[in-house]
């Protein structure tokens, strides 16, 4: 795909992978919608990334929001050419020590919200295709933890695990429509995600830029070209 003058939106957009992936895209000529629950983070990428990042405060877990969010994106520029799930959280420790809420905020954020998002922009993403001959192309981070389980991660696992299978059903659902679906599996990298969990970053993880210039070149590829699974990991595994 040819990025410049695109529109792409981005979950998860106010920090971590979500702002790296912004400006990745604002930098090939994407005009990127940053979807994320704080207004004041987003505002604060935004002094950053420029008139061509469009904030809207949205809480994916919430369906009625993300309907409201991709409203606000087809008033503005009628068209979703890049849909990034990226918005997800982990919660880790023994089952017997997991809470129904910690369960739960896995399953509506890591899963719920890749749904809501891809519900509104699928539609969208055929009448392109109808129009133009090509959709559009959505990502799904998923995580190394979507294709092996570990131990004090079951609900972390679960999820990514049912991100790789959407991935994967979505796929071979849409790619007739001209839509391209690439579900990413990154292993460690440097961002907020291990001080939220109360787990140490490990000491060689991954830089967050260099996780989103891998996103770029599977979004540059040729049209009739088709990624559909990316991991990358750090060369130096945690010991």
């Amino acid at each position: 795909m040819e990025l410049a003058g695109k529109v792409a939106v981005v979950t998860g957009a106010s920090r971590g992978l979500g702002a790296h992936f912004s400006r990745a895209l604002i930098e090939r000529g994407v005009y990127v919608f940053g979807l994320a629950r704080s207004m004041d983070q987003l505002k604060d990428v935004k002094k950053h990334l420029g008139e061509n990042f469009h904030p809207i405060r949205c809480d994916v877990r919430r369906e009625e929001e993300v309907r409201e969010a991709f409203k606000e994106v087809m008033l503005t520029k009628k068209r979703v050419d890049i849909l990034i799930n990226n918005a997800g959280l982990g919660r880790f420790g023994p089952i017997e020590q997991m809470t129904t809420e910690d369960w739960m905020v896995q399953i509506e954020t890591n899963l719920n919200g890749v749904f809501f998002c891809t519900r509104e922009a699928v539609p969208i993403m055929k009448s392109q295709n109808a129009r133009e001959g090509f959709g559009g192309h959505i990502i799904n981070i998923s995580s190394v933890a979507g294709l092996l389980g570990n131990p004090n991660l079951t609900g972390y696992n679960a999820t990514k695990f049912g991100v790789r299978g959407f991935s994967d059903a979505l796929m071979k659902e849409v790619r007739h429509d001209g839509i391209k679906v690439t579900c990413v599996y990154p292993g460690s990298v440097a961002t907020h995600f291990f001080a939220e969990t109360g787990r140490e970053a490990p000491p060689h993880a991954m830089r967050p830029e260099d996780v989103a210039a891998t996103v770029i070149h599977v979004l540059e590829g040729p049209d009739n070209y088709l990624i559909s699974e990316v991991v990358m990991r750090p060369l130096r595994p945690k010991k």
